[in-house]
């Protein structure tokens, strides 16, 4: 069974630090885009950052660029999100998603291109 669980969310005051990580099981995701994704209650899900499975390639919201640095470590199965400089607007639920139709050409940048899906791990930044 195909499994992704995010972990490392909290609550950070405004300008700190998190690292987010999400540990995949169930199969090897060393040919898988991964990306992160967030989202807030009653709106939609808001692409963050996407890798691709060679981590050659990775791509990043705007408003996220030059803050977050996302990773992936094949061996462990794990993909990781380095969250800096966090802003209040950065407060969500953030989800970790992991797919296999799209592995040619950029990563993806939308949630109907990813197949699985984490069960999200909050952020909360306080000013």
């Amino acid at each position: 069974q195909v499994q992704l669980v995010e972990s490392g969310g909290g609550l950070v005051q405004a300008g700190g630090s998190l690292r987010l990580s999400c540990a995949a099981s169930g199969r090897s995701f060393s040919n898988a885009v991964m990306g992160w994704f967030r989202q807030a209650p009653g709106k939609e899900r808001e692409f963050v950052a996407t890798i691709s499975s060679s981590s050659s390639t990775t791509s990043y919201a705007d408003s996220m660029k030059g803050r977050f640095t996302i990773s992936k470590d094949n061996a462990k199965n794990t993909l990781y999100l380095q969250m800096n400089g966090l802003k209040p607007e950065d407060t969500d639920e953030y989800y970790c998603a992991a797919g296999f139709r799209n592995t040619l050409g950029p990563p993806p940048k939308v949630a109907g291109a990813f197949d699985y899906w984490g069960q999200g791990t909050q952020v909360t930044v306080v000013s």
